[in-house]
Parts: C-alpha cells; sequence; structure tokens
C-alpha cells in the first residue's frame, strides 16, 4: 500500500482503505500496475471467495511481475489487458450483466480507480458494493476546465494539457461524478509567465 499521507484538506477525494471480505455472489476485482498487489494480499486470507471472482488486470509498467501470481489465485476469470481503453469493453461487458450482491473491488493508481468507480456507478452499482485501495503511483487523472480535455498520469504540477496545450495548475478539487481532479490555466493572468513544473507525485 502506498505510504503517502493524502491531504486531509482534499474533503472531495474518495477514501482509500484495505480490502476486506463482504458477503456477494460474485465478486469483480479491477486493478492496474501495483494494485495487484492488493487483490494478492486480500486472496492470502480469502480464498475461497477466488472461485467466483472475476480479474482485471491491467500491468501497466509493472509488465509480468504480477501476472503468474494472479494466475496462481484460480480466478473464476482472469483478462490481464495491454491498456485500460482496451479493457474498457470487458468491463462495461460484466458491469452491465451484473446482478444485485456483486462485490467490486478497484486498487492501484487514483486514474484507474476513479474512472472504474464512476463506470460502475452508471452502470448501477451502489457506492456500499464498492471498494477503493490505493497502491502504486500517485499520478493523477487530469481535467482542464478550458477544453474539458482529461490527461491522465498527471505527476507534476503546472502540467501541460494534453488536449489544449494551456498550462494548467493542479487544483485539489475532485469531481465525484466525473472521476478526475481538475487543472486551471496557471497563466490566464499573465500569459507566458508560467512557473517550473514541480514532481509533487510518482
Amino acid at each position: 500500500m502506498s505510504n503517502f499521507e493524502f491531504p486531509s484538506s482534499i474533503v472531495s477525494r474518495p477514501v482509500y482503505g484495505t480490502f476486506e471480505a463482504r458477503p456477494g455472489h460474485s465478486h469483480l476485482f479491477i486493478a492496474d500496475a501495483e494494485g495487484a498487489a492488493a487483490i494478492l494480499d486480500f486472496a492470502g486470507s480469502n480464498q475461497s471467495v477466488m472461485a467466483t471472482s472475476h480479474i482485471i488486470y491491467i500491468p501497466k509498467d509493472c509488465g509480468d511481475k504480477y501476472v503468474k501470481q494472479l494466475e496462481a489465485l484460480n480466478a473464476s476469470q482472469l483478462y490481464v489487458g495491454p491498456t485500460y481503453p482496451a479493457a474498457m469493453s470487458r468491463i462495461n461487458h460484466v458491469l452491465a450483466n451484473a446482478h444485485m450482491g456483486i462485490q467490486i473491488y478497484l486498487s492501484g493508481t487514483e486514474g484507474l480507480m476513479s474512472e472504474t468507480r464512476t463506470a460502475a456507478m452508471a452502470a448501477g452499482a451502489s457506492l456500499d458494493s464498492i471498494q477503493l485501495e490505493h497502491r502504486g503511483s500517485l499520478s493523477r487523472r487530469m481535467q482542464c476546465v478550458h477544453c474539458k480535455g482529461i490527461t491522465e498520469d498527471v505527476i507534476t504540477d503546472p502540467y501541460v494539457c494534453s488536449h489544449c496545450g494551456l498550462n494548467l495548475f493542479v487544483r485539489d478539487h475532485y469531481s465525484e461524478r466525473l472521476g478526475v481532479f481538475q487543472g486551471v490555466r496557471v497563466d490566464a493572468e499573465d500569459h507566458g509567465n508560467v512557473p517550473d513544473a514541480v514532481e509533487l507525485y510518482k
């Protein structure tokens, strides 16, 4: 688990905890990168849950580090995808066909958890059925308030919008509806006066 102390001042940010077993007829795990470690830790004391579990995993920079360990869990289904967009059709299909009582476990980066939590809620999942456990990178999923474009894995402040090219200040406000933090033009009143980027997250 990340040792980063998330600022308590960011009251809009979702609360991250540690996975706990809850009764359910099926269990959906979606993770990226180091988020696989949260699944492995959970399975260590809840192996019986794996028989009714569907794991969707996006390794990102972790490569094959966790794949064989996930395979050894003998989950009902295991999908390892190259990217989140590549896994989206599968995620949406599983959520669309989920029945009452499904338990959803999201782990890894804030970007993965934010986007998938939003998709699960849009599909009708209740907040009580969704657990979040942060692992790995502290990068953020940011939305430019000017062009509405979303930039993934932001680690510096300011950062350059990947859609419109503006230099944006990393705001701490989190939009639960969109699953993003928000960025606003840093040189709006003095064009070109952009401070050096500082790495805030890794």
